[in-house]
């Protein structure tokens, strides 16, 4: 759950660009520092994006992700509000967990942003929505931004939550999925058992204040500081769709694979007739994962050939450091089936894959 990935290293600070309040700490770190979704964000630090990569694949890595927006909901309504704005059914859980969701328009049910939501207790939930996104899902939930009060730090990988049971036993023991409060040098901190590379781990909000203790403290004990770079190459191993790309204007979730994000069950919701007209005349695009026949990935915006005649578009593709291989996303017409041999052609590149299905790679917990 990010924005598309668009990287300009040289843009002037100037603009007035909001960053992490970790910035310094990635800086003396020596981060390559881009700009993204109106944040400076680490993009990879020196041992490189391959490198992170394998430590989240292989040990335990944090990503600074404080971009990602925090809207605060409270009040007794919290729940109804929640039910009639975002597309999933939170009947479905209890307060102490978590759910991904969709903000749509309710126009053609296409999505306007992918969430998370903390619920943390009855009456209090932290909406996360996508950086670019938080002001619309702000509006729309009635909440407060609270972004910039505190820091995000998602420690990703199989050894994730014993190295970060050396900081806080009770972070590390939140379940898969659940959110819970705990203490970090006496300032309330938040656990949340979600993360966006295909491995298990903790995302963890700390309060401003604190948060380069914390940070500090991870790293000591041997956690790898990764980027936004890594962040996207494991997402997509994993088959995850990323908003801007997978998720969008003109793409509903029903395209996208998600439909356990919609739910059918509640009553109204924004988008639900649009998605309902949708499935009554039938889906006709499906989004297909592409394994390439080399190292060489087709990127966004290859077209996708069948027997000559282009049935699809990629809407992301890299470098697999897992499998070695090229690997890519895209939306495809209902005459592309698993095992196809496919042409993906841009300009005079041309990358030849296979259609399968997702995740590429498959985290062994």
């Amino acid at each position: 759950m990010t924005e598309g990935i668009t990287y300009d290293l040289h843009r002037s600070e100037a603009t007035e660009l909001r960053s992490s309040p970790l910035l310094s700490e990635h800086r003396d770190a020596g981060a390559k520092v881009t700009e993204f979704g109106g944040f400076l964000v680490p993009l990879s630090y020196p041992s490189g994006i391959i490198a992170e990569h394998l430590a989240c694949r292989n040990d335990a890595a944090v990503f600074d992700v404080s971009h990602l927006g925090t809207v605060l909901l409270t009040g007794r309504d919290l729940q109804e509000r929640i039910q009639v704005t975002l597309s999933n059914d939170l009947r479905k859980i209890q307060p102490g967990r978590t759910q991904y969701s969709h903000l749509l328009d309710d126009s053609d049910g296409s999505v306007l942003d992918d969430v998370i939501i903390w619920w943390i207790s009855p009456e209090v939930a932290h909406v996360m929505p996508n950086a670019t996104n938080t002001e619309r899902v702000c509006k729309a939930l009635g909440g407060t931004d609270i972004t910039s009060q505190r820091a995000v730090l998602a420690v990703q990988g199989p050894h994730a939550r014993d190295k970060l049971a050396k900081l806080s036993p009770q972070a590390a023991a939140v379940p898969h999925n659940h959110v819970k409060e705990f203490e970090w040098h006496g300032v309330t901190a938040i656990a949340s058992g979600t993360g966006y590379t295909g491995e298990d781990g903790v995302e963890c909000a700390i309060a401003s204040s604190v948060c380069r203790e914390f940070w500090r403290a991870l790293l000591d004990v041997g956690v790898t500081p990764a980027g936004l770079g890594a962040r996207d190459t494991l997402r997509l191993e994993a088959g995850l769709p990323l908003y801007g790309h997978e998720l969008g204007p003109g793409i509903t979730p029903l395209q996208a694979g998600l439909d356990w994000v919609i739910g059918w069950e509640k009553g109204y919701f924004m988008g639900r007739r649009a998605l309902e007209l949708e499935r009554e005349r039938g889906v006709n695009r499906h989004l297909r994962g592409i394994l390439c026949e080399g190292r060489r990935p087709a990127r966004e915006g290859f077209a996708v050939l069948l027997d000559g005649t282009e049935v699809g578009v990629v809407t992301s593709g890299n470098y697999s450091p897992m499998l070695e291989r090229g690997i890519a996303l895209a939306l495809c017409g209902n005459s592309v089936n698993l095992g196809d041999k496919v042409k993906l052609v841009m300009d005079k590149k041309v990358v030849m894959g296979t259609i399968v299905d997702t995740p590429f790679y498959r985290a062994k917990r």
